[in-house]
């Protein structure tokens, strides 16, 4: 077995497209998969004296997400019943959160969490943020049409009634999914106009020009942005991070720092939003769960590489030290075993 920093080793970092998706997946497709036998399983453990949970969880969490869709359908062919709604019925707290996020799609999941943090009274701003502004042009193109097919609503008619002025244009901007995508050209003329652009607009004068910030941060590519953000330095006194702890406050300060920290390096953003949710006392369930079951399938080898690199322990032993029970059984696997 390599290890993490081996498999790093030999894959370049960001955008080297002839890798398979699944190459920093920890939960990849099973190989001997049986969505027939697997339903059956599932089904026989559910209606245990008691619910065999860890039938449910060893299956549910080594499978891939297409695998697990077999499953759900041939579940409801053999049973006459939806799976989620039997394992709703069947297991609870945050263990029937992570078996629930498995069983969605990718895009119905952060659909479903998006809509979440948007419905009743006042707004999970946190929730909108990290999905927002960590999502692709892909991605979020999908998670648009989902979101429209599930609450027959516009995810961004949403995002307009539930939240106001700049912060509002920034997450409107983003939602969009329109950033340009073309990274094959390095314009080194462009990188020094923005850069200077993003100083002459906030650092340098009175009051920030915030709508000149959102167009460069929403409309540029990744790789064009990461070089910008270098270039800023040599005219601004304070780091692009330092700068927007300056210029802005609330809701508007907090989403261009997430936005910024994962144009630089979303593997780390991720690493530091987990360790964020398990430090101190208590746990924050919620974002530490959403991760897992959102990255397993997409980065998480690289997450756990940053994270035992910034924090000295592998994220493996965090989980095992912040959870307990099924539900860490769960989390571990999705965390793909021990660094």
């Amino acid at each position: 077995m390599s290890t993490v920093h081996e498999i790093l080793g030999k894959l370049s970092l960001e955008g080297d497209h002839s890798l398979p998706p699944s190459a920093y997946a920890t939960v990849k497709a099973y190989a001997n998969f049986d969505a027939d036998r697997d339903a059956a399983a599932i089904d026989t453990a559910i209606r245990t004296k008691g619910v065999d949970e860890l039938t449910i969880i060893n299956i549910l969490t080594n499978r891939s997400n297409e695998q697990r869709q077999d499953i759900a359908f041939a579940y409801q062919r053999r049973t006459k019943k939806e799976l989620s709604a039997a394992l709703k019925s069947a297991l609870s707290g945050h263990l029937e959160a992570v078996i629930l996020g498995l069983l969605k799609t990718p895009a119905q999941y952060d659909a479903s969490e998006l809509k979440a943090a948007m419905k009743g009274l006042g707004t999970d701003e946190d929730t909108l943020i990290e999905i927002i502004c960590s999502r692709t042009n892909q991605e979020l193109c999908e998670i648009n049409k989902v979101y429209k097919e599930m609450y027959k609503t516009e995810l961004e008619k949403d995002i307009v009634s539930d939240t106001s002025g700049d912060f509002r244009k920034l997450m409107v901007s983003l939602a969009r999914g329109k950033r340009s995508e073309d990274a094959s050209v390095i314009d080194y003329e462009l990188i020094d106009i923005d850069a200077r652009d993003l100083y002459d607009a906030g650092v340098k004068r009175k009051g920030t020009d915030v709508p000149k910030w959102i167009n460069i941060m929403t409309e540029r590519s990744i790789p064009h942005l990461q070089k910008v953000f270098e270039r800023y330095k040599s005219y601004s006194p304070y780091d692009m991070l330092e700068s927007i702890k300056k210029e802005v406050k609330g809701d508007l300060e907090v989403a261009f720092l997430n936005l910024v920290q994962c144009i630089q390096n979303k593997q780390l953003y991720f690493a530091d939003r987990l360790y964020d949710s398990m430090k101190g006392k208590g746990t924050r369930d919620k974002i530490l769960i959403r991760i897992m079951v959102s990255r397993s399938e997409v980065d998480m080898l690289k997450i756990k590489s940053e994270f035992k690199r910034k924090y000295g322990k592998s994220l493996y032993y965090f989980i095992q030290q912040d959870t307990k029970g099924d539900y860490q059984r769960a989390l571990l696997n999705l965390c793909g075993g021990e660094d």
